[in-house]
Parts: C-alpha cells; structure tokens; sequence
C-alpha cells in the first residue's frame, strides 16, 4: 500500500473551506452530504450533551467546543397508554352530550367535529359505550327500553311500550300509527326498538279515553 501523501490546498479551495465553515446549514443540507459525514461534523462541533428528565418536558443542554452552552426544552413524547387513551376533551364533550343523544348520535357528531378515539379511526356507537362504560358517564337515551325503566329518555323520547300507555292503545296501534306516519319516531335499525316523540298536542289528539272495566258479576246459586 503506498504511503499517504499530504496535498497542499490552494488559496481559491481554503477561501471555499473557509467559506463553508461559517455557513454550517449550507453543508449540513448539501445532497452530497451523507449521514455519515454529518455525524463527523456534530462531533466537532458538539463537546457533550446533557439530557434532564422533567414531568413534561426534556431539558438538553449541549455545549459546544468553544465552551459555549445552548439550552432546549422539548416535549417529552407520549407514552404508549397515554398515546392509546380518549382525549380529556372528547371525554368531556360525551358528558355533554350523553344526556340527550344516543350512542349513535355522539358518534356521528364527534366524527363531524373531527374528533377521533386514542386508538384512531373513527367513532362507532360502540366505542362511544366503551368510552362511557370506562368513565362512568350515564346514558340519557339509551337504544333499549330495558336501559329506560320510566320508558322516557333524555331527549323527551317514549318507549313504544311507554307511549302506548300514555295514549291508551296497544303497542301494535302505536306500530301502526309509526308506519302510517301519524307518529314522529326514530328507529336505529329496521328491526330495532322505535323511540315515539309524544307532544302535549299529539297527546291530546290521539289519547283514548281509559275504559274502566266493570267489576264481574257471579252467577246466582
């Protein structure tokens, strides 16, 4: 192997070097730099560096070789459970909102108000339960009438049961009423529980007058 040979710089190269080494950036983003290179180059700008765990942050203290000190504050990154966790805010906004909305309908105003769940994507009825079975937060319209033992819901809303009741009739006539359009009713799915809206007004139009039955007579012996 030949010996290496040292090669004298001429005055136009040592103006550029020179030139260089006060424009840092300029080299450290040149396409010709490689990795490698720019490791080479923090070592010798760099003397050491000093991390300092905080509650929130993380403090860096590096200090350069012309034993000048730069201070940074930075972010300390999220940890994995809290990354995996429902923002406060949306748990917050579901408190809200759960006493006079279904399941179903959190979840599509959360989605409109661009919120998304920890483990992203977007909000479904049943991440809007799991959310509020973890946090405790009670349903005021539930989707079943077992959830809603005086048959009324938050948002005013009759059981079919509850709203036969209160007008008098059969859940089958409240069925019918529903399909014909005379009642005003929500429904999530074709075959699910129909929630009834009843008005003082519908109330007084359709109440029928509750029959009172007559006590049986026995036969004579």
């Amino acid at each position: 192997m030949p010996p290496l040979t040292a090669r004298l710089v001429s005055p136009e190269e040592r103006q550029r070097i020179l030139a260089l080494a006060q424009d840092v950036p300029a080299v450290w983003a040149a396409e010709t730099t490689s990795h490698t290179e720019r490791k080479l180059l923090l070592r010798c700008l760099i003397k050491d560096v000093t991390l300092t765990k905080r509650a929130t942050t993380i403090a860096v203290a590096m200090r350069w070789q012309t034993e000048a000190c730069t201070l940074l504050d930075i972010p300390r990154p999220p940890r994995s459970c809290d990354r995996r966790r429902t923002p406060p805010a949306v748990v917050a906004r579901l408190r809200t909102l759960a006493p006079h909305h279904t399941d179903s309908q959190m979840a599509t105003m959360l989605h409109q108000e661009g919120a998304t769940p920890g483990l992203g994507g977007t909000f479904t009825a049943s991440k809007v339960a799991w959310i509020r079975y973890v946090y405790a937060i009670h349903a005021g319209c539930p989707e079943a009438p077992g959830a809603c033992p005086d048959g009324q819901r938050g948002d005013g809303r009759f059981s079919a049961q509850a709203a036969a009741q209160v007008l008098h009739v059969d859940v089958s006539t409240i069925a019918d009423w529903c399909r014909i359009g005379r009642l005003d009713y929500i429904q999530q799915t074709p075959h699910s529980p129909r929630w009834v809206l009843l008005t003082p007004a519908i109330i007084a139009a359709l109440r029928k007058p509750c029959r009172q039955r007559k006590p049986r007579r026995l036969p004579h012996v």
